[in-house]
């Protein structure tokens, strides 16, 4: 994402009022967008409406390109379309949209915005700077694949993307059909393989994965040496190195965290943030199970146990920062911050994840205590924060 101009302050102060004016480039950067903006804020963007013209004998209709300021009351994501729709009232003066009516601003990539807040926290701050800094964007590929079906995803700081899907027909392995087999399969290894081509930036790409059930896997990567030998494709053949094969149980989206918690993935891309959400949530669950005074999950009981200063890893969704209760917002907020200026950790875990997914299945909070209480287990508390 582009940081275009920050206004008021040099650089966004914590609690304070400002404007940044954003240029989304790709799905990642509309998913952390989309995380950024919420009821309340003001955005300023150029929309397109339609204005009738009396021509005198006749009447012209045509769209004009407008812009407009909204404050923010609704906010609907379309993560496959890459587009956030925001409702609200309009708080420019303008002569095609009156001050107050109600209006919408579709926001898509590569379309310039201004966002403008009362007061800024610290975790907004912070996504701004993770999401308009290079070096955050998807840094890890995965090809999941078994015969007859593959996806190829981008996995990013916060987002999961599948930038494609092949499926093929395949024979069976048999008989007089053998040579229909063979044909078939290298048919479906040459559209992965031309997808693979398209979509990864090696640039930016630390790693591929290949993984999936079964031995196809191995073929796909075989399959990939050689054509990249005969092509000369040069992006290929000097990022060899980054290429590995893992094995999944599935060859679908969900098993991506399984790849990416297997030793010799997870060795190549330690430092990646999607990395570390799913070895902490890992971590978690390893702990419910060998020691479960020490791993809870849920408002009341991470509460209670922050109250102990007893948290060394909160585990949080991000969905928990999408409240429309900005008392609720502060709460999470504030516990982030006491969190680690007790000395612990914090994640904020993605919803764009299958680690994210799997964190708003335990009602989206969870920590790992430093100390046992086990007095904590048989507690009750009630649903909300």
């Amino acid at each position: 994402m582009k940081l275009v101009s920050s206004k008021k302050t040099p650089t966004l102060e914590v609690g304070g009022e400002g404007s940044v004016k954003l240029i989304p480039e790709d799905s990642e950067d509309m998913w952390q967008l989309y995380n950024l903006i919420r009821t309340g804020d003001r955005v300023t963007a150029n929309t397109y409406r339609k204005v009738t013209r009396d021509r005198g004998t006749s009447t012209e209709t045509e769209k004009i390109r407008i812009t407009l300021t909204l404050g923010v009351e609704d906010i609907d994501y379309d993560g496959e379309g890459q587009e956030i729709r925001l409702k609200g009232k309009n708080l420019t003066e303008n002569e095609h949209v009156k001050l107050g009516a109600y209006h919408t601003l579709e926001l898509e990539p590569h379309r310039a915005l201004t966002l403008t807040k009362e007061a800024w926290d610290a975790l907004d701050v912070d996504r701004v700077k993770q999401s308009t800094d290079p070096g955050a964007s998807a840094d890890v590929a995965v090809v999941m694949v078994t015969e007859g079906y593959a996806i190829v995803c981008l996995v990013g700081a916060s987002c999961t993307v599948v930038k494609s899907k092949i499926e093929a027909s395949i024979p069976k392995k048999r008989g007089a059909a053998l040579a229909g087999y063979d044909k078939a399969m290298t048919n479906f290894y040459n559209r992965i393989y031309a997808s693979i081509v398209k979509h990864i930036d090696w640039d930016v790409i630390k790693c591929l994965v290949i993984a999936g059930p079964g031995f196809v896997k191995e073929s796909l990567l075989g399959y990939i040496d050689a054509e990249a030998q005969r092509q000369q494709e040069k992006s290929l053949l000097l990022n060899r190195p980054k290429m590995i094969i893992a094995h999944a149980s599935s060859p679908y989206k969900h098993a991506i965290k399984e790849v990416l918690a297997s030793p010799e993935v997870s060795s190549r891309i330690k430092d990646t943030k999607a990395a570390k959400e799913v070895q902490k949530l890992g971590e978690f669950m390893h702990m419910m199970g060998a020691d479960p005074a020490r791993a809870f999950y849920g408002p009341g009981h991470v509460l209670a146990a922050h109250e102990l200063g007893a948290i060394q890893s909160l585990l949080l969704s991000d969905s928990l920062f999408r409240t429309a209760d900005p008392i609720v917002r502060t709460k999470y907020t504030q516990l982030v911050d006491d969190v680690r200026h007790g000395g612990g950790e914090a994640f904020i875990f993605s919803g764009a994840h299958t680690s994210g997914e799997q964190l708003n299945q335990l009602s989206g909070i969870a920590a790992i205590l430093r100390f046992p209480l086990p007095e904590l287990e048989d507690a009750e508390f009630d649903g909300g924060y």
